[in-house]
């Protein structure tokens, strides 16, 4: 389950996971895919994975991100399951991974006046492994910036494409032209928007909002969290680095949905505070810490669900293609996605065609099957009555306990396992 830091039908292929993770590739590998220039739009997670394995299949890879340099810190992502496992291995950034874990231990549930209720293992909230969103996009970059080039501080501004390639333009720099573009530039794409249509066909909303912000860190939490809710709401403080002066607020509410402008950070503010006002326990504090933020993240509890995920020479990976804001995993996602579309481009020797097909048929399902769990995040976080809110903490008092932790962990791995990963030789081998 993703959670916010202190710091910043076309035919698919039969699923087995457990039994036969690996399917044989059908044709010869191509090693080698240096006659293909390709456009990323996006440096946050997705762009960096794809980036990271065409550039070891010899792509010449370009990548413009918005934001003005990298950006650290975000949420806390996590990974569960063989079939991440298999990827992030394959990748070469597995035990980089564990390197620079959080080590995040159980998150409580509390009352009012800070007594706890019930426990959630880490196992549910952190997986196998967790890592700040920040940190992960590091380890990318660090092992690409040598072979990728990397465009900070622009965006896509236009796409036109003919038989032969892709023109694009920059909101900033020249206008050049690509084999290829990949849209990975999150939940409300430009790339998307330029090429598939405007968001508003795409993205569904779930009746929730999420922020999350720097706190101090006050009750002197070492790696654990505290969950406090009330009827339509509810906030988390924790501390995911030991840093024993810093924690991260993240807080969710139920509403109507709101018209605001994303980048108007007193008016976000200002929600906020409306939203909260009057709620007990550590809320003051929590609101006091907001008005000095400076890195309050804030968006719908929404997903996005496209027709297709290729048009022509442009491909749509991770939110930008099948994002979810929180609870599905889409970190994970991500990273197999990108996986995916570079392993079938490796197979289909370049040809884009082909790739691009395969690459939607294998992925399409497995998103989906992903998002599904994400659509409860809202009202786990902030069940709609107090009864809801007693029933939440009776189920996940039992499901924690030790004869049914390990059918939870399981329940919680399936559908991060429910994909047959093709053997890619070029990938393993590179």
């Amino acid at each position: 389950m993703t959670k916010n830091t202190t710091r910043n039908t076309t035919d698919n292929p039969p699923k087995n996971p457990v039994q036969n993770p690996v399917q044989k590739p059908v044709q010869k590998p191509v090693q080698n895919l240096a006659h293909l220039s390709i456009l990323i739009s996006g440096a946050s997670v997705a762009g960096p994975a794809l980036a990271l394995n065409l550039a070891r299949l010899g792509a010449r890879v370009t990548v413009v991100e918005r934001a003005p340099d990298l950006r650290g810190g975000g949420f806390a992502v996590d990974f569960r399951g063989h079939v991440h496992r298999t990827v992030l291995t394959s990748m070469g950034i597995w035990d980089d991974i564990h390197a620079r874990q959080t080590h995040m231990g159980r998150q409580t549930v509390v009352d009012a006046d800070g007594t706890p209720r019930v426990d959630l293992p880490a196992e549910l909230m952190s997986g196998d492994v967790e890592i700040f969103r920040g940190d992960l996009a590091q380890i990318m970059y660090e092992r690409t910036r040598n072979d990728v080039e990397y465009v900070f501080g622009d965006s896509i501004a236009s796409v036109e494409e003919d038989p032969q390639g892709v023109d694009v333009t920059f909101e900033q720099g020249a206008p050049r032209r690509f084999d290829l573009v990949v849209g990975a530039d999150g939940l409300h794409s430009d790339t998307r928007r330029l090429v598939f249509g405007d968001e508003s066909r795409y993205l569904r909303f779930f009746d929730h909002y999420v922020a999350g912000f720097d706190v101090p860190n006050h009750l002197g939490l070492d790696r654990t969290g505290r969950v406090y809710s009330e009827p339509g709401r509810a906030f988390v403080i924790g501390n995911y680095d030991g840093d024993p002066d810093r924690a991260g607020a993240l807080l969710v509410f139920r509403s109507e949905e709101l018209s605001y402008d994303r980048r108007d950070v007193t008016a976000i503010k200002r929600i906020l505070t409306d939203r909260f006002a009057g709620m007990g326990w550590e809320t003051p504090a929590v609101l006091r810490a907001l008005e000095d933020a400076d890195d309050l993240y804030f968006d719908a509890i929404a997903q996005i669900h496209v027709d297709r995920l290729v048009k022509g020479r442009v491909a749509l990976l991770g939110d930008a293609g099948y994002g979810a804001t929180m609870g599905g995993m889409g970190t994970g996602v991500a990273i197999v996605g990108a996986y995916v579309l570079a392993g079938e481009l490796a197979l289909a020797g370049g040809d884009f065609r082909t790739a691009f097909a395969e690459y939607e048929c294998r992925i399409r399902d497995f998103a989906k099957g992903c998002q599904k769990i994400s659509g409860n995040a809202g009202p786990f976080f902030a069940p709609p009555t107090e009864r809801r809110i007693r029933s939440r903490d009776r189920m996940y008092r039992v499901l924690a306990s030790r004869p049914l932790a390990r059918f939870f962990k399981k329940m919680t791995e399936k559908a991060a396992t429910d994909i047959r990963l093709r053997e890619y030789p070029a990938l393993s081998a590179a």
